[in-house]
């Protein structure tokens, strides 16, 4: 049977990301040849093809799911819906003997009163039209390990997607043991790109926790698609038409952009942060990349930089809600941070992610770039301080004097701009 999504016909793509990724997911998007066709700050969509698809997944760092535009209608009702979605041809679509259907909804439209109305009208559409031509029905579920329908019915108006990637590729699977409130991998990864690391230059991420950060970066530098760590495969693989040898083909030539990074030195006061970061680094196929230290961060052992400069990541403990107690002793902690980054990481630049802003004063240094980021519902700043040897000098402009920037020795003068 002939397939109704062909490899290589164009199509619209929605590709999803968490609330503030979009910037970087937008960058990604162009890296790999794509133009925009628009943003927003979810997401971004895009012309591509079901060939293009599968290496998306495999390389896009900060996206959760690669959607393919199926149909987009108007419609007011569930019973208006199941007509609509039925009038598709899921059997060449969405396998039937072996298969596995998963349908994920969002609606906002006066019709739905129950969450669950609208995934429901579109399964049993799917599956009486595929039984209708064929005689037989896939099985379905909530799993997401087989072929995913998506629809998103805001108003009158509805988008129907096939889901090529299934589970969230924010999801890497290396995470084994997760330590205190970890990063989520696609957040890890845009403060990696967000700081410039390209494997070059020396990082160094006290506080590790669970090792995201430090992981992320290394999957960075290294040149290694995450895709390639994905266990159980992608939705486009359980949709009729799936090409096994173009996959294998990609996957190939994305395995073979491989490279060796600099440095990375990882630690945490906390043994069972270490092992944990050790262990899921492990798991992703780069702990010998890592250098694991158990220590205070005050002590970490920072390597001296050349002229390609070394970075510094650091997501310390914020919270929501914190006792009198609980916030000075992060405030201690902050400060101590801000010394640490004066006195030991000349010739660095330094990056914190952090949830509250009266802590992030106290590091003491001024931040030359602010980004707003959501560690999942909480809005964070990520901070950027420049770290310069001794005391940096304004570059002289013809005419213009050549003068000493206010401030703390070895950090940066704060831009005009800076929000």
């Amino acid at each position: 049977m002939d397939p109704y999504l062909d490899l290589d016909q164009p199509a619209r793509f929605n590709i999803t990301c968490h609330r503030g990724l979009a910037p970087a997911l937008e960058a990604e998007v162009r890296a790999l040849g794509h133009e925009i066709e628009s943003a927003r700050e979810t997401g971004v969509t895009i012309q591509a093809t079901l060939r293009d698809a599968y290496r998306l997944n495999l390389c896009l760092r900060t996206a959760f799911h690669v959607l393919y535009e199926l149909a987009t209608f108007r419609c007011h009702d569930g019973d208006e819906l199941y007509d609509r979605v039925r009038d598709l041809p899921w059997d060449r679509i969405v396998p039937a003997e072996g298969g596995y259907l998963t349908v994920v909804s969002k609606a906002n439209t006066p019709s739905v009163t129950n969450t669950m109305y609208p995934s429901l009208k579109v399964k049993d559409a799917i599956v009486d039209q595929i039984t209708s031509v064929l005689g037989i029905r896939p099985d379905s579920g909530p799993d997401a390990d087989g072929s995913v329908v998506t629809l998103h019915w805001f108003g009158d108006e509805v988008r129907l997607y096939v889901d090529t990637s299934g589970r969230k590729l924010a999801d890497r699977g290396y995470r084994k043991r997760p330590h205190t409130a970890p990063l989520r991998e696609s957040l890890a990864a845009a403060i990696v790109l967000a700081s410039g690391y390209d494997g070059t230059q020396a990082l160094v991420n006290p506080m590790c926790g669970s090792g995201t950060l430090a992981i992320e970066a290394a999957l960075i530098g290294s040149g290694r698609a995450p895709g390639l760590l994905r266990a159980g495969g992608f939705a486009f693989q359980h949709l009729i038409g799936y090409d096994p040898a173009v996959f294998k083909e990609i996957r190939a030539e994305v395995s073979g952009q491989s490279k060796t990074p600099g440095l990375i030195v990882v630690t945490d006061i906390d043994p069972d942060a270490i092992d944990a970061a050790r262990h899921n680094a492990e798991t992703a196929g780069v702990a010998q990349l890592i250098d694991f230290e158990c220590c205070d961060f005050a002590e970490t052992v920072v390597p001296d930089v050349d002229e390609a400069g070394g970075i510094v990541l650091v997501n310390p403990e914020y919270g929501e809600r914190l006792s009198q107690g609980e916030e000075e002793a992060l405030a201690e902690t902050y400060n101590r941070f801000g010394d640490f980054l004066k006195q030991e990481c000349p010739g660095y630049q330094a990056w914190l992610l952090t949830g509250n802003r009266h802590l992030a004063k106290k590091v003491g240094l001024r931040a030359s770039k602010k980004q707003t980021l959501f560690n999942g519902s909480i809005e964070c700043r990520l901070l950027r301080y420049d770290l310069y040897r001794g005391s940096k000098k304004q570059r002289k402009q013809p005419g213009a004097e050549v003068s000493e920037p206010q401030g703390a020795p070895g950090e940066a003068p704060a831009p005009q701009d800076a929000s």
